[in-house]
């Protein structure tokens, strides 16, 4: 990612998230509220999504629990586990197959068009890729771990840039964030120095946080029993 190329796919509006975040005005001690009912949140706090607008809501304890996990509800919460796929390999003409111009991109089932999405920051925001839902389906299958996504709220992130390759399952949150920060920290055609410093506290953030799924232990068959 030395270089995000111009877009050769149509660009995607920001992500209203963004927008939000550029928008929101703290309170006077730096607090912030909860958007549905204006109480004031802990600096760690839920995030609601709202499917249809892919708008995103800070909400204190008690809304999200009222506005969602009910039939009908007009948001889903979005989960804080983070999940590092530790032996998650994924080789080099599979990653090409999936057609994404640059080594770091993210991937969600979106319920609202009833397709997987492939999303990849740029310093103009975030950037749709035409998927190819073939080799993502051959993916998928091999790696388990995809299919415990949970819908709209979670995602597939690849960071391939650099000798080390890192896969995560992450909440789509954290990936409007790095999004939000490559758009405003880069510089020039390789980004300067500030924005690579800025992505590389984002992972290691990540990586601080998150818990460790193996495949090859979540995949081992039982060794056969005999009478």
């Amino acid at each position: 990612m030395n270089e995000l190329p111009e877009a050769e796919q149509e660009r995607t509006p920001v992500p209203s998230f963004l927008r939000q975040v550029a928008r929101r005005r703290p309170l006077a001690d730096g607090a912030e509220r909860c958007e549905l009912c204006s109480a004031e949140l802990a600096p760690v706090h839920q995030h609601l999504l709202d499917p249809r607008k892919r708008e995103i809501a800070c909400s204190c304890d008690g809304c999200a629990v009222l506005f969602c996990g009910q039939p009908g509800a007009h948001y889903l919460r979005i989960p804080r586990r983070i999940r590092a796929l530790t032996d998650f390999e994924m080789p080099n003409l599979q990653w090409e197959s999936l057609m994404i111009p640059i080594n770091l991109a993210f991937f969600f089932y979106d319920t609202a068009s009833g397709r997987m999405m492939a999303m990849y920051p740029s310093p103009a925001g975030a950037i749709e890729s035409l998927l190819n839902l073939e080799s993502w389906a051959e993916i998928a299958a091999q790696h388990p771990s995809l299919q415990t996504m949970e819908p709209d709220v979670e995602t597939f992130l690849v960071n391939r840039v650099g000798a080390n390759h890192l896969y995560y399952i992450v909440p789509i949150d954290e990936c409007f964030r790095l999004v939000g920060l490559i758009r405003m920290h880069w510089r020039g055609l390789s980004g300067g120095a500030e924005v690579w410093k800025h992505i590389h506290e984002f992972f290691a953030s990540l990586q601080a946080r998150s818990t460790a799924v193996r495949e090859s232990v979540a995949n081992q068959k039982p060794e056969p029993t005999h009478a």
